[in-house]
């Protein structure tokens, strides 16, 4: 009888498939690609956002824990807030989890602070080789978005030091096997902060096949946009890190000046006063016919395929952003891009070549912004000339198969250095 396959455990801080992200993305293909391989891979996350204590997701088990955020006088609106984005949360019984937990072959945090603590510890107790990704950059965040969240615990008590003392929260990245960054920015930073040579780049990916193919008649039909509307998508996270306000004071511009345009944006919100605030703009400039708010979709849900496939063109205009996911899935879909010069971006995209930039913090980022909406508008030659460099840039350097690949070899370097920590084979 063959040995039971090892087990791969994923600890993300939140996985759930209704408030779907970049990092949910990357965890659930990696894990797709690990299962291939012959291993097991599992997820361990707390119950934020989530009812089912277990289930599978894409074929992923998933198994979530009771939580809390360690600080007196949260009230529901800052737990939800937490919840949504950046909560330091701390789970005694996923640490528990990660103890009994058998047949490990390598712990893979998806997040710092107590929770990448409790992995630290345990796979240091078990003496077990720990890797850790940094998916919402951590060198590099602006302030302003840090003050954003930590906004919810402000002048709260916190009684849950000693647990981030006792997990060693601050030693992580110090600590870990091997340190993953998925933008060049961070890797850089990371680089000069961290007091080991552990630390290495690893882009996320996307799944060509899949976004290959979609039905954008269709979704111009349900959305009731016009077949030969110019149409403009995002799809991001609802929250002023992703600079939706910019889009549309742009979109604005444009439209006023000519194209029959149309906006569509999906995702989330993990900012509610920021998603009201963007609606009240688009009445208060009388856009309700033309900008379409969206919730976000599952990552399985045939509609995000064709939103890309009715697109023709695809802006992420973040103020911050470690890698950009979503643009792999614009290219793989065959759709122009327009990025901000920030971050992962600036080293994902070649301006003039597979996309083209926008500098979000200029005072005339919203007239450049417009202008370049213009020009997409006006030539289709551009934009299918982007578009097809964008399309072969996704197949040749980032499908999953090939970041599989490059994840198992920092695996077997992290399992090599947690030998070499413990003076023997990891048991």
């Amino acid at each position: 009888m063959n040995a039971p396959a090892a087990s791969i455990l994923h600890v993300p801080r939140r996985f759930v498939a209704e408030e779907w992200g970049g990092t949910e993305t990357v965890i659930l293909e990696i894990s797709r690609q690990q299962q291939r391989a012959g291993w097991q891979p599992r997820v361990f996350t707390s119950l934020a956002l989530a009812r089912q204590r277990r289930e599978t997701i894409g074929g992923v088990p998933v198994e979530r824990f009771p939580y809390c955020y360690p600080f007196l006088g949260l009230s529901a609106a800052d737990r939800a807030a937490l919840d949504k984005k950046g909560g330091n949360l701390l789970s005694l019984s996923l640490f528990r989890a990660l103890l009994r937990a058998p047949d490990v072959r390598l712990f893979h945090a998806h997040a710092l602070k107590r929770l990448g603590g409790e992995v630290r510890t345990a796979a240091r107790w078990r003496r077990k080789p720990f890797v850790v990704s940094l998916h919402g950059g951590v060198f590099d965040v602006p302030a302003a978005e840090r003050d954003t969240m930590l906004k919810p615990v402000e002048n709260k008590t916190e009684w849950g030091k000693p647990f981030g003392a006792f997990f060693g929260s601050r030693r992580v990245l110090e600590d870990a096997d091997q340190v993953i960054c998925v933008g060049r920015s961070e890797l850089d930073r990371a680089k000069r902060e961290l007091p080991h040579d552990r630390v290495a780049y690893l882009p996320n990916g996307v799944d060509c096949a899949k976004f290959a193919r979609g039905d954008g008649a269709a979704f111009r039909a349900r959305q009731g946009i016009p077949a030969g509307a110019f149409l403009v998508l995002n799809v991001s996270r609802i929250d002023a890190q992703k600079n939706q306000r910019l889009l549309l004071e742009a979109f604005a511009k444009c439209r006023a000046q000519g194209p029959e345009a149309f906006l569509v944006v999906i995702g989330p919100e993990t900012q509610p006063a920021y998603a009201a605030a963007l609606r009240a703009f688009v009445a208060a400039n009388g856009l309700a016919g033309c900008v379409k708010l969206l919730p976000g979709l599952r990552h399985d849900d045939s509609n995000l395929v064709d939103a890309y496939h009715a697109a023709d063109v695809f802006v992420l205009p973040s103020m911050h952003e470690p890698f950009g996911i979503v643009v792999l899935e614009a290219w793989s879909a065959g759709r122009a891009v327009i990025a901000s010069r920030v971050g992962g971006l600036q080293t994902l995209v070649r301006d003039g070549e597979t996309g083209r930039f926008v500098e979000p913090g200029s005072p005339d980022a919203a007239d450049e912004l417009a202008a370049g909406l213009r020009q997409f508008a006006a030539d289709p030659a551009l934009r299918r000339q982007l578009a097809e460099a964008g399309r072969a840039e996704a197949r040749l350097r980032y499908d999953w198969t090939e970041i599989a690949r490059q994840l198992e070899q920092l695996y077997r370097a992290a399992e090599d250095h947690a030998a070499r920590r413990h003076g023997k084979a990891a048991a």
